[in-house]
């Protein structure tokens, strides 16, 4: 290899990714430049060594080359360029640091590199701001506050100057130390110039995100936690030298019940239990791994299979063991280099930390590992253990109509003392089994019958006959509708005679009836339309019953339930105004009975209504009320569908704040009811799409990789595949990464080529040719930028398929492409396209196709000077074609106009024509002397540095 072939190689290794195929490209290079003989080429390789060693986990690597360096500097300074001479000294401050996480090394050796740095920036004419940091790391390692506050405090006031660390890793470390006094706003503010974007490095904000994140806790910024979680992982995950602050992101989640999020965060890198060879990474690591697996064992699973070192199989419990006694002996070894026990008391704190919160919902999902608790109301009282006492809440829950008094019942059933309950409880604890946990309907029928039969031995044959009815509607919603008909004619006549003698409540009578009602609700079919009339007759029966008796509570919720299922059936029948009056009804006899819970289900079914009725404000109040009646009561899978509702209502409606909140919980009340690969990717599609609206584009970005881990076509439509493909694309080319946008917006576009409108598929093509253009994938980009031409063709749109022409143009001026003459004949198919529209078009379309032949002329100029080097008269003949299109196009392209008379105002003055130049210039002077948009100011401007050259 020559010289400048070793840079070329340098420089594409240093973009590989961290690890140790690319250190041992580093160390190929360096036997490459010394048989060369250049000392220069070794200095260069020895530095590259050092630069990729020092990212990476073998940072103990580093010693050899900086030794040799030096050595070489010391015995011929004339052999060293001056980057050369910066990067020497620059490295000094990897010297130390990397000392220091290696416990090998002895503290006094450590410290003698300090001063010998510090002796060295003097002899350099360095400020002495990177020595003291130095120093203050040196003390604050070994635990000496009071040195590390005087370092500090010297490091401040000592000069920037270009030996200092970049301003983002400075604000980071005092962000770091601030929190290590307990100072989190303080650390936080610090941080903020980093966080925010407006300080940047190769490892900040990752770093400064990942430290960020328990610090936003503690002081309740949740939000900006979560946020920072979902944008910092996405950056350390594929750097090998980030373990610390890949720990930090395993911690966060293992904190914040994000256990199994956590799980999978730990199981994408495997090789971070190895990698010894920066121990205090590793030490860093294992304090995570062996908080979270703590944690697991906490939760009861121990047993679970987790990824640990390689060689063996692990489970929660093992790993724990194993993380913790391997982060203690490290913690050890630099306690005994240190003389002090800083680095073992950090190590346990940090592993012994306690959960700073239950849940925090991160918006991407991850498996459950233990069952969710059910929720609990915040005033429900401690359980009791006496059987007196559990017996007179379950009652007073009854008589409240509370839905916890099913939970009750189960508590006093659960006591296993029954013989102490008399034959009416032990029908209430069965009756109430069977209205809240049996979940098959045998079980559940035989339950309620068994209650029937308790109730009757108990001399209350009114709900015995409440009890069989609801036997009756379990068969029902088993598919069984007609049997069910047949066995409620009994209690439906018992119940009424017995009424009539006043042995039974209207209570009773009304959930007898209720049930009968729903047992025609059963029965609706759309081909068979006269049960819609048995329906109504027997809710009809309902209200004649019970709204003369509305002022008992008891049979208030039996007026509201009929309400709602007569809106149910006068929507049915097309009356929405009329079904959205009767739902209104029933929530208001719901609320004013003092029984808000339930409600919730008939005010989740007037947001339905309203959606359909396009009165989103409705839609929202009606959702919100029924997250707020329904509260802890609503079962996950029910809690998630309001929330999605709630989403899509506030998004359409653009407050997308609210929109993206609420498609958070949806997301994680799916994971909550099992349903996260279903409902829950459709929540994670959409909050991703309200975070991309946003401008939150790395939280987006995270989001919307989970959901189409999970998304399908079959469940979900190829219609979310693709949106969801579509705005990923637009996220990673946000963010910088046009090649894995280009492979985003390529699988779109595969799987929208077979929809029968093809518009989406053209644009998808379009987008991944501009992705691979920007990726400069130059053989890929021109055959994406073909196929989306011929796309735009078959769709007539002319003006896209001529941007894809003249694009393929500049694309044969590429190295290894089709060359100039190519590029000459692209850009005239362009402008022959133009012509041919504009042979036959409409006058409202001429105007725009005369500007794409006015561009395509322009940047024909701009074409033919880049393939010439310099400004031709055939380009300017081209720039003259532009200013003339551009004006037959009308006034509304007078910038574009302009914009091409500059351009050739400067080819004048190339071609050595300086009236002409000036003539050109005033011209678009003239042109804006009354206008004060942006866009006539930078054309003023551009004009007066014409004429300033022209003068100079």
């Amino acid at each position: 290899m020559t010289l400048q072939e070793l840079r070329e190689a340098a420089q594409d290794n240093y973009g590989q990714p961290e690890g140790p195929a690319r250190n041992a490209r580093a160390e190929h290079l360096l036997a490459e430049a010394e048989q060369l003989g250049d000392p220069l080429a070794v200095i260069e390789g020895l530095r590259h060594q050092l630069q990729v060693y020092n990212y990476s986990s073998e940072k103990n690597k580093m010693f050899v080359p900086f030794a040799r360096l030096l050595r070489m500097w010391d015995e011929r300074p004339e052999d060293f360029d001056k980057y050369e001479i910066h990067t020497l000294h620059w490295t000094f401050k990897w010297m130390a640091g990397g000392m220091l996480d290696q416990p090998s090394v002895p503290l006094a050796a450590i410290e003698k590199w300090q001063a010998e740095m510090a002796h060295r920036y003097r002899l350099a004419g360095h400020s002495e701001r990177a020595v003291r940091m130095g120093e203050f790391a040196i003390a604050r390692h070994v635990g000496d506050r009071e040195r590390a506050a005087r370092a500090y405090e010297a490091w401040l006031a000592a000069d920037r100057d270009e030996m200092a660390d970049c301003h983002a890793c400075e604000l980071h470390s005092q962000g770091s130390w601030q929190r290590h006094l307990g100072d989190d706003a303080k650390a936080l503010e610090l941080w903020r110039p980093v966080l925010d974007g407006e300080h940047t490095c190769a490892h900040e904000p990752h770093a400064a995100l990942a430290s960020s994140l328990l610090p936003l806790v503690r002081l309740g910024r949740l939000e900006e936690a979560r946020a920072n979680h979902l944008r910092g992982f996405r950056l350390v995950r594929p750097m090998e030298s980030m373990r610390s602050a890949f720990a930090q992101h395993i911690e966060f989640c293992a904190l914040t019940g994000n256990e199994a999020r956590a799980l999978e965060i730990l199981a994408e890198r495997p090789g971070h239990f190895a990698g010894e060879g920066n121990p205090d990474s590793r030490g860093n690591f294992l304090e995570a791994v062996t908080l979270l697996m703590d944690r697991l064992t906490a939760l009861g699973l121990g047993g679970q299979a987790v990824p640990g070192p390689a060689g063996q199989d692990w489970t929660a419990a093992a790993l724990a063991v194993h993380a913790r006694t391997e982060a203690l002996a490290i913690a050890a070894l630099f306690d005994a280099r240190n003389g002090t026990p800083e680095i073992g008391d950090r190590t346990r704190q940090r592993m012994d930390q306690t959960p700073l919160l239950d849940r925090l919902p991160l918006g991407v999902r991850a498996h459950r590992l233990a069952p969710a608790a059910a929720p609990k109301p915040a005033e429900q009282p401690a359980p009791s253990t006496s059987l007196p006492e559990l017996l007179t809440r379950a009652r007073q829950l009854s008589d409240a109509q509370h839905p916890d008094a099913g939970e009750a019942w189960a508590a006093v059933g659960a006591t296993g003392d029954q013989s102490a309950l008399d034959p009416h409880d032990r029908a209430q604890v069965l009756d109430h089994w069977a209205m809240r946990g049996a979940r098959d309907a045998g079980p559940q029928v035989t339950a309620f019958r068994d209650a029937a039969e308790l109730y009757e031995a108990a001399g209350d044959p009114g709900e015995a006959a409440a009890a069989r009815a609801r036997a009756a509607y379990a068969l029902a919603r088993d598919g069984r509708a007609e049997e069910a008909l047949a066995a409620l004619a009994e209690p439906h006549a018992r119940v009424l005679a017995l009424h009539a003698e006043g042995r039974a409540t209207a209570r009773q009578v009304s959930g007898v009836l209720i049930a009968l009602a729903r047992v025609h609700e059963c029965r609706m079919h759309p081909e068979h339309p006269e049960r819609a009339e048995a329906l109504e007759r027997a809710v009809r029966e309902v209200l004649a019953f019970a709204e003369p008796r509305i002022a008992d509570d008891r049979v208030a919720s039996r007026v509201a339930d009929a309400y709602g299922m007569l809106g149910d059936l006068t929507g049915f029948r097309g009356d929405l105004a009329g079904a959205r009056e009767l739902y209104e009804r029933s929530i208001t006899t719901y609320t004013e009975a003092n029984l808000p819970w339930y409600a919730a289900e008939t005010e989740a079914r007037l947001a339905g209504l309203c959606r359909h009725l396009d009165d989103a404000e409705g839609a929202e109040r009606a959702l919100r009320a029924a997250l707020e009646h329904g509260g802890a009561y609503v079962e996950p899978a029910g809690r998630t569908h309001l929330h999605l509702q709630l989403s899509e209502v506030l998004g359409a409606t653009g407050q997308l704040e609210g929109a993206a909140d609420h498609a958070l919980e949806a997301g994680y009340w799916a994971d909550e009811a099992g349903e996260g690969a279903g409902v829950g990717a459709y929540a994670r599609h959409l909050l991703g799409g309200w975070l991309l609206r946003l401008d939150r584009t790395a939280e987006a970005a995270t989001v919307l990789e989970a959901a189409l881990l999970d998304l399908t076509e079959d469940e979900h439509g190829s219609g979310a595949v693709v949106q969801t493909l579509w705005w990923l694309g637009d996220c990673l080319t946000a963010l910088g990464e046009p090649r894995e946008a280009a492979e985003h917006w390529l699988r779109a576009a595969d799987i929208a080529r077979h929809w029968p409108e093809q518009r989406d598929h053209a644009m998808l093509a379009n987008l991944a040719a501009q992705a691979l253009y920007r990726a400069e994938l130059n053989p890929q980009a021109e055959q994406a930028y073909r196929r989306a031409g011929e796309l735009w063709r078959e769709l007539g749109n002319t003006q896209a398929l001529i941007r894809t022409v003249r694009v393929r143009g500049w694309l044969a001026l590429r190295e290894g492409q089709a060359g100039p003459e190519a590029a000459r004949a692209f850009m005239a198919e362009a402008a022959a396209e133009c012509e041919r529209a504009l042979a036959g078009a409409e006058a409202d379309v001429r105007p725009h196709l005369l500007a794409e032949l006015a561009d395509t002329h322009r940047q024909s100029a701009e074409l033919l000077a880049r393939i010439a080097e310099a400004p031709t008269e055939e380009a300017l003949a081209f720039a003259d074609r532009a200013v003339a299109t551009f004006a037959e196009a009308g006034p509304d392209h007078l910038d574009a106009r302009t914009g091409a008379e500059l351009m050739a105002a400067w080819m004048e003055l190339d071609l050595g024509r300086p009236e002409a130049a000036e003539a050109r210039a005033r011209g678009v002077l003239a042109a804006y002397a009354d206008a004060t948009t942006p866009e006539a100011a930078s054309r003023r401007e551009e004009a007066e540095s014409v004429l300033e050259h022209l003068r100079g």
